[in-house]
């Protein structure tokens, strides 16, 4: 069995991209709040949870294919 990475690079790969992801949100939940007399109503409340829900049911489905596809082999036919 090789070893492919070592343990520091991929520990401050996923430290890096953490750091990323706070700070995303950090903003995100500044400009969210920081929104004065805006208000959504409930028909944009459930667009935005269909849309979510849409998209995350869309990437699921199609890593799955590719999950699938390589599984099966459909893969090597086209090299």
């Amino acid at each position: 069995m090789t070893k492919t990475g070592s343990g520091l690079g991929t520990g401050l790969t996923v430290l890096t991209l953490l750091g990323l992801l706070a700070a995303c949100t950090a903003v995100a939940v500044y400009l969210w709040t920081s929104l004065e007399g805006v208000e959504m109503s409930g028909h944009g409340w459930a667009a935005m949870i269909l849309g979510i829900i849409f998209t995350l049911v869309l990437g699921v489905g199609l890593m799955a294919l590719v999950f699938i596809s390589n599984k099966r082999g459909y893969d090597d036919e086209v090299s």
